[in-house]
């Protein structure tokens, strides 16, 4: 006979197995919702994911064949590396570095790639670090750094690279625009400048109307599928290579036979190619000779005898020079450093003669000049967007075989493949005069080969493409930041369409990409998605850095490559570059991320997600703690670090929240608050404490208290006290001083465990050496909604030294509440000491202090006086007395003390010293003691409380508060 097992697979025993499960696991019922078994727990590790569905998984979800789900495929090259070339290969590269390096010269246009290339290689290694940490989900850099820094930084960064991606969807839109109204079909301008001194204003208004046109097709293609724009994405990449293989060829063709690209020159300045035929003054038609339409540009007449033209015309000959001499002409020495220009200016070649004489202000415009003022930060700011796209990646983390293997390998190929294109494209086109369009060809595409439509065309495509991916992507980043629900009004646009394509968040992301369009320059649109991009690229470095300073058991990448230096280095590259680029925008984007985080923040993110901004905040607090423990805090920085014991209800509520606000209107001090609170019962049975913390904590959030919630379950509550006055706090941050309420009807309660609690509480105060205070009337205490238009807070200093007596109410009157209270100090003499004298030294003292008070002297009878300190002076004579009889250590005496505290019985009596040795306090002589005040003091006394809204006395470490309800 073989028994059935659970462990067996076979079909008899199915159904018994599971019997056997139902009835044996059953012990293990609350631990299996907790911790799923391992077989389970395993399958979802794999198939694991954080985000909703992506571009592809969405067209597969409206297919009826995707009924499942395919497993990841994709390798480096097609996964990683080939989506990095198209996103990094852009517009930039094809419409402005030839200006870039035409203007910097090749010694700063080199720097200037260098700088770029160098930030985001630095950032690819930390983001590489972050991927490889663990399954990532995709995202990009949103989930990288809000899974790292937490919520706070992840949204706030997160809405920088959202609105950086949209930017750059307009970006691509104006270059696309800009290709096809300059390069292929001019004809089709709406808008046209009425004379040569219009300036580009008609260009922006084309760019504006067939920007938004585009924009709108592009969004329309992206609403009805992303399948279309999938499947033209091999076109699209596939204009990108051959276009910059056709460029390089090119180049190296220049060298044997330089491509024909005249230029004509009127001295030393370019003039406007289109607005003439012949590149002369003259031009023979048969056997004449007659002006040609230059000269018909800068003279009145055509008659050469009579006319009246430019004297820079007349002074200067006109000549053609080789636009593209090629790299065998030499021409890169003359290339070597920059010529920055203001806007206006007219672009001159300095090696050719001129005749420097004022020509008309009404014939500049024949003349090439600059569109706008260049610089090396200017330039820095335009380039920096063809540096992007290093992300592509890591968003298609899902659909990777082995992510933690390809987006470390493909990002940092792909960004070593284009950084080493973008130098030697900079070099290549050295052998250029001028970089830029000063025909109507464009001078790259003048540059390829085998014809100039391949670039025109190409480049075309490509900008139309990475627009499409850029509206296709930014949506997805907004619904997942929005379903992430950390920005509340972004709520909206996580929903969509039933397959969960993001419409409302298109919607959105066309609004503020015609933003883009409506600026219509790209010259100033790229800087402003560089500040957004460089703020993402910071942050990565920052979590990177920042987990590998804190050294967190789960900080494993598999990329080993990487460095806490490293990513500081990333992170200060990319601050400087954003203030190199532009210091307004660079303010203006960290303005905005700032807000954001401080929006989420105040919202209270509910996200938990093991972030290092939490386990860097851990470190510092471990590390402050340390320094803490070196030695007591000196007198400057003393502070009332506060441990306020609550009584709660039979239901848990805070019995007596006025203790809270009192506590909070101290946080003047700066201090400790640690909110502590009793539970009568057994702690293995009580599940209350729990439901206690909250209520406590809530009301904590309700009053504005700072601080920390310790609930203790304990057979009674003294014990209870005792234990939260002994082990609260950490380190150096422990209370000093120990806050409880005055016990209500003691006198009338037939119950003693009130004041007999009160007692214990005092007793375990001073033996801990704290201070304590207790509000009296603490019911009446104002809210901090109300405000005091004028009373006192009044100050009796008898006896004992005033230092804590006067700090607490200088604390309380930095509050709102008690702002406009003045602060009254009553201070005791005798019949025969100087009453003036005293006043007046009282005075200097508070001077001396910084305190603005009244000061009052009262003068007392020596009797009324003397009963207090003669006792308090005996008691500490017996004390001494009897610790040497009994030669008992400090140790032994505070032993002896602290089990007096935890004695069973109920009913035991206060004293803990032998008979013999008991001190002269006796009933009699308290209620002697009572009899003995004079009816003058109490006249005195109640006088001046006739005026005063809170009363403030000292006995010792005992400090007693009265608040008097009157009118606000």
């Amino acid at each position: 006979h073989k028994e059935d097992s659970p462990f067996l697979s076979t079909s008899d025993s199915a159904s018994k197995r599971n019997d056997y499960y139902d009835k044996n696991l059953a012990l293990f019922e609350e631990e299996l919702d907790i911790r799923p078994k391992v077989s389970s727990l395993l399958s979802r590790l794999v198939s694991y994911t954080n985000v909703t569905q992506g571009a592809k998984e969405h067209e597969e979800a409206e297919s009826a064949d995707a009924s499942r789900r395919q497993s990841p495929n994709m390798g480096t090259l097609m996964g990683v590396y080939l989506p990095c070339l198209q996103n990094i290969f852009g517009v930039i590269l094809f419409l402005r570095l030839t200006w870039i390096v035409g203007t910097a010269g090749v010694v700063q246009s080199f720097l200037i790639v260098l700088m770029c290339c160098s930030c985001t290689m630095l950032t690819a290694i930390s983001m590489s670090a972050i991927a490889t940490n663990g399954v990532v989900p995709a995202g990009g850099a949103y989930f990288m750094i809000s899974r790292s820094l937490g919520p706070e930084f992840g949204g706030a960064v997160g809405l920088c690279f959202y609105l950086g991606t949209t930017f750059a969807a307009a970006m691509y839109i104006l270059g696309a625009i800009e290709i096809f109204l300059k390069y292929l079909i001019p004809q089709a301008a709406i808008f046209h400048p009425a004379d040569i001194h219009a300036g580009s204003g008609a260009m922006l208004n084309n760019m504006r109307v067939y920007g938004t046109i585009c924009l709108s097709l592009m969004a329309v293609v992206v609403f009805v599928g992303v399948k279309y724009v999938n499947k033209f994405a091999s076109l699209f990449l596939a204009c990108v290579i051959i276009s910059i293989v056709s460029i390089y060829a090119g180049a190296v063709k220049s060298i044997f036979l330089p491509p024909e690209f005249p230029i004509c020159m009127l001295g030393n300045r370019t003039l406007v190619r289109d607005l003439f035929d012949v590149c002369g003054k003259t031009v023979v038609v048969g056997n004449d000779t007659i002006p040609s339409q230059l000269w018909k540009n800068f003279c009145s007449s055509e008659n050469s005898s009579s006319a009246h033209c430019d004297e820079y015309f007349l002074h200067n000959n006109i000549t053609e020079i080789q636009g593209i001499p090629g790299l065998a002409s030499g021409i890169i020495k003359e290339n070597l450093w920059g010529d920055y220009m203001e806007k206006g200016q007219i672009l001159e070649k300095g090696s050719l003669p001129s005749v420097d004489v004022h020509g008309s202000m009404e014939t500049f415009g024949f003349y090439v000049s600059a569109d706008i003022a260049t610089s090396f930060t200017l330039l820095v700011g335009i380039f920096f967007p063809s540096a992007t796209g290093i992300m592509a990646g890591s968003n298609r983390s899902g659909d990777l075989r082995d992510a933690q293997k390809s987006i470390p390998i493909g990002t940092i190929l792909a960004i070593t493949t284009t950084s080493l294109v973008c130098i030697l494209f900079a070099v290549g086109s050295t052998d250029i005069i001028f970089g830029d369009a000063v025909s109507k060809n464009l001078v790259v595409g003048t540059l390829s080969w085998p014809s100039p439509w391949v670039i025109v065309i190409g480049s075309f495509f490509s900008t139309v493409g990475a627009g499409l991916q850029s509206l296709t992507g930014a949506p997805r980043l907004l619904q997942a930041i929005a379903k992430d629900n950390i920005i509340l009004f972004l709520r909206v646009f996580g929903h969509g369409k039933a397959n969960g394509e993001p419409t409302w968040a298109l919607l959105l992301t066309g609004l503020i990409a015609e933003l883009g369009i409506l600026i219509a320059s790209l010259d100033m649109v790229a800087p402003i998605l560089s500040m957004f991009f460089l703020m993402c690229y910071l942050f990565v470095n920052l979590a990177c850095a920042v987990q590998t300073l804190l050294r967190t058991p789960n900080w494993r990448p598999r990329f080993r490559y990487y460095h806490w230096a490293l990513s500081f280095l990333g992170m200060s590259m990319c601050l400087a570059l954003m203030f190199i680029s532009s210091w307004y925008y660079a303010i203006v984007a960290m303005g905005i991320a700032g807000m954001i985080y401080k929006y989420i923040e105040y919202q209270g993110a509910e996200k938990e997600w093991g972030d290092g901004i939490r386990g860097l905040s851990l470190s510092a607090a471990r590390y402050a703690l340390l320094r803490l423990e070196a030695g007591p805090p000196h007198t400057k920085n003393w502070r009332p670090q506060l441990l306020v014991l609550l009584k709660l209800d039979e239901d848990l509520h805070v019995k007596y929240p006025r203790m809270l606000t009192f506590a909070s209107q101290l946080k003047a001090g700066k201090g400790l608050t640690i909110v502590g609170s009793v539970i009568q019962g057994n702690f293995l049975e009580c599940y209350g404490e729990t439901q206690a913390s909250e209520q406590v904590r809530n009301m904590m959030e309700i009053e504005r208290v700072k601080g920390f919630c310790q609930v203790v379950v304990a057979s009674k509550v003294r014990e209870g006290i005792a234990h939260l006055i002994q082990s609260c706090g950490l380190g150096g941050m422990k209370h000093n001083t120990v806050v409880m309420g005055w016990p209500y009807g003691w006198r009338q309660s037939e119950d003693p465990r009130a004041w007999k609690s009160f007692i214990n509480t005092v007793r375990c105060t001073t033996a801990a050496h704290l201070a304590l205070m207790v509000p009296k009337n603490v019911s009446f205490y104002p809210s901090n909604h109300e405000r005091f238009s004028d009373g006192y807070i009044d100050v009796w200093w008898i006896v004992h030294d005033g230092g804590m007596l006067m700090l607490l109410p200088f604390l309380l009157k930095q509050h709102k509440v008690w702002r406009k209270c003045k602060m009254r100090i009553f201070t005791v003499a005798q019949m025969d000491d100087n009453s003036i004298q005293m006043k007046k030294d009282l005075a200097t003292f508070l001077y001396q202090l910084r305190l603005e008070a009244e000061v009052e002297v009262v003068e007392m009878h020596d009797s009324d006086i003397s009963a207090y300190t003669y006792e308090r002076t005996l008691m500490m004579e017996q004390r001494s007395q009897m610790l040497k009889q009994m030669r008992l250590s400090m140790w032994s005496h505070y032993s002896l003390l602290m089990g007096s505290l935890y004695s069973d019985e109920e009913e035991e009596t206060i004293e803990v010293l032998p008979e013999k040795n008991q001190m002269t306090w006796t009933s009699e002589k308290i209620e002697a003691e009572r009899r003995n005040r004079s009816k003058q003091e109490q006249e005195l006394e109640c006088h001046h409380c006739t005026l005063s809204t809170l009363y403030l006395a000292q006995s010792s470490r005992f400090y007693f508060l009265c608040f008097y309800n009157r009118p606000i």
